[in-house]
Formats: structure tokens, sequence, C-alpha cells
């Protein structure tokens, strides 16, 4: 979905693609189920042009026992330019049992990233 601007809307699809990739940076460190308990914020930098490749990546910047803070960036990187930081972002993500309970998660390398 573009905005009358010829750029793409935050919401749609971008904001489904950050929650993805929140998903995978918290699932890949919980080992675990995973949920998102909320969305604490998501900015637009710039406006994200129709046609370069957004590059999303995601990281757990803080985890608890069972809570996680997972930012994320977004790059637009067009060919033959410089990559330009067009968004940022963090979700509150929560380790569930099989019941949806939290549940406590061995800790592992917080320097873990992932991209979308």
């Amino acid at each position: 979905m573009t905005s009358p601007y010829g750029t793409i809307a935050l919401k749609k699809p971008v904001l489904p693609a950050c929650a993805k990739a929140t998903f995978l940076a918290a699932r890949s460190l919980a080992q675990c189920k995973v949920v998102a308990a909320s969305v604490a914020r998501v900015d637009g930098l710039l406006p994200i042009p129709v046609g370069p490749a957004l590059r999303l990546r995601a990281k757990v910047h803080r985890a608890g026992r069972s809570p996680m803070a997972v930012c994320v960036a977004g790059l637009a990187n067009a060919p033959g330019a410089a990559r330009k930081d067009v968004l940022k972002g963090v979700f509150d993500m929560g380790a569930v049992d099989g019941r949806g309970r939290p549940t406590a998660m061995e800790h592992r390398d917080l320097n873990q990233e992932t991209s979308a």
C-alpha cells in the first residue's frame, strides 16, 4: 500500500514484516514459543520509497527471565545508492510454554541478529 506521495505506508506491509523479524529474533534466542506483548514504538525516520529493497534487522536488546525487548531497524537499499535508515522500532516479546503462560528461557548470546 502506498501513500499519495508514492511512498510505502508503515501499516501495510512494513509493520507485519517488522513483527515477523522481531518474532524470528526472539524465537532464536528463547528456543521456545514466543508471543508479542506490545509494540513499544515504531518510528519512520525517512519516507520509504517504492522500488528499493527494504532490509529489516532485528536484535534482542534486553532479555529477562521471560520478557524480551527486540529492536528492529529498516534500511532502504536501492541499486547504486547508499543504504538509508528508514525506520526503527522496539517490540516487547515474551517466552511462553505450551499453555501460553510465561516461561523461563535459557539465556544465550544477546548478540544474535536476524535479518529478513
